[in-house]
């Protein structure tokens, strides 16, 4: 059984999104996890104004709360909320959403630089609170959603260093693009399909930053592996205790490819049952402490 890292589902039905992605109920989403052999999830709240309507952490706590054992809650707070001042202090919040259950602060997707000091001082309480961050990622400013970084991602290897106890799960294309050295940088926009000739700077991050973790989930990560697998089968194992599986499920219509992905590398003898085992659920169950049984 998979535990995947990064959910969404909204409590009552709600309009499309972005004009177009119905998420799904937490029933509907427990019902595609069985189908996937998902034994639980942990729920992330998505309140990003550049293009969601914002969902309260209160939801999440909610369904948490209906479904105990099948999702677990995570907590989301914009850097620019409580006063839009590089003075705000987010202990107050993060630690009460902490003492409720929240193992997680995510999905953090405020289209702002890296290193503007108004995301800085959010990574500074958020590593204050001992919790995990995952961030979705943009490659441009204006128009999309998600932290802004340059080609080669030095904001992001910045702001590693700058806190160095903050683990920061890498999530997005711009992100799992440079896995391999682009061909040209226009195509961390997107999934690039072509083999990776050479590695690019993900993996060395990997390497420098301990605190530097990789959510696999939805198309960005999944074709960061598919797109050449037998790259794949030596990044995971060379990473595989700072790699999580996640799907990213924004839609009942959407797939989870990573699923058959994953199990055909073990099946076909490409990652050890110890590899998988980890990428699938050991890595969660011991960074975010889980008790088992979960449920």
């Amino acid at each position: 059984m998979f535990i995947d890292i990064h959910g969404h589902a909204y409590l009552y039905p709600s309009p499309p999104q972005d004009g177009k992605t119905q998420f799904p109920q937490p029933e509907e989403l427990i019902a595609r996890h069985d189908e996937l052999g998902i034994e639980c999830a942990i729920l992330q709240p998505l309140i990003g104004p550049e293009v969601y309507l914002p969902q309260s952490n209160e939801e999440i706590l909610e369904m948490c709360r209906r479904y105990p054992g099948r999702f677990l809650p995570a907590c989301n707070i914009d850097p620019r909320a409580i006063r839009n001042s590089v003075k705000t202090d987010f202990s107050v919040w993060l630690d009460w959403y902490k003492e409720h259950g929240c193992i997680l602060i995510g999905e953090f997707m405020p289209n702002l630089p890296f290193l503007h000091p108004l995301v800085q001082n959010f990574f500074e309480y958020a590593q204050r609170s001992g919790l995990p961050l995952t961030f979705d990622i943009s490659d441009r400013i204006g128009g999309d959603y998600g932290l802004y970084d340059d080609p080669g991602l030095p904001q992001l290897a910045k702001s590693l260093g700058f806190f160095p106890k903050l683990k920061i799960f890498g999530h997005g294309p711009a992100f799992w693009a440079e896995i391999g050295r682009l061909e040209i940088p226009a195509d961390r926009g997107g999934y690039p399909r072509y083999p990776i000739k050479e590695e690019g700077v993900v993996p060395k991050m990997f390497r420098r930053y301990e605190n530097l973790w990789g959510d696999l989930s939805a198309g960005s990560g999944y074709y960061a592996l598919a797109r050449d697998p037998e790259y794949a089968a030596g990044f995971l194992a060379e990473f595989q205790d700072r790699l999580c599986f996640g799907t990213d499920i924004c839609s009942m219509k959407a797939d989870a490819p990573i699923v058959k992905f994953l199990v055909g590398l073990k099946e076909n003898g490409k990652i050890s049952p110890e590899v998988f085992n980890k990428i699938a659920r050991n890595n969660a169950i011991k960074l975010f402490k889980l008790p088992l049984p979960l449920s």
